[in-house]
């Protein structure tokens, strides 16, 4: 007795043969068109229409891919402005005090920093103002901030409790996510914003260094 099984084909083979000869359908056009395939609302469409709605999803996906890239390109431009217009300004700067006050402004006209904190390990002659706060790198206030300061890279997104009220004094409450700047051998530079998602955990600190940078640069040839 023959097996009633024999010359026929599963579904899965099917599938097989036609993954091993993508260009099959192309020798038989035909086909290509009588075929349909289950949409996600349970209706049927032609092979044909099918692949072509899949071709406009991946081009709605790209393209909006490329405005968001469009998008962080522009970001990126302003923000390298604003840091040479920081550049030519804290050059401008004579003293300490001239290059702390110079310093502020920018962070907070250019980079619309809502609250700006500038703690400083060494006193600063003729230094005024609610956001400067002069402490000494061994007082114990600043032991929070310890591995902060020994990796020297920025830290961006919430603080916990103890480190707030150092920083930001009395307006802690109102301060929701943070960047945070250690300046090697010079203190440290916060930037606080009371939205809780502009400052965030990953996202790029490479102009924050730079803000460091310059900072530690312009107090050094003031002084």
């Amino acid at each position: 007795m023959s097996d009633d099984r024999s010359g026929k084909l599963s579904a899965h083979e099917v599938a097989a043969w036609l993954r091993l000869h993508p260009n099959f359908l192309a020798q038989f056009p035909d086909l290509a068109l009588s075929l349909v395939v289950p949409k996600e609302d349970g209706k049927t469409a032609s092979l044909s229409s099918y692949q072509l709605e899949i071709l406009r999803d991946k081009n709605r996906d790209l393209t909006r891919r490329l405005n968001e890239l469009g998008m962080n390109a522009q970001d990126n431009e302003r923000l390298a402005q604003h840091i040479h217009v920081l550049s030519l300004a804290l050059l401008r700067a004579r003293q300490p005090a001239d290059v702390l006050q110079t310093l502020v402004a920018c962070l907070k006209e250019d980079f619309a920093g809502e609250s700006v904190r500038v703690i400083s390990f060494m006193p600063v002659p003729e230094m005024l103002g609610d956001w400067f706060s002069h402490i000494p790198a061994e007082d114990p206030r600043l032991q929070p901030f310890a591995d902060c300061l020994c990796n020297g890279e920025p830290v961006c997104g919430r603080l916990n409790s103890e480190k707030l009220p150092v920083l930001f004094g009395d307006d802690h409450v109102h301060t929701q996510s943070i960047a945070l700047i250690p300046v090697p051998d010079v203190g440290l530079i916060a930037v606080g914003s009371a939205d809780p998602h502009r400052f965030y955990p990953g996202m790029g600190t490479l102009f924050l260094r730079w803000i460091g940078e310059l900072f530690q640069a312009a107090l050094i040839q003031s002084r």
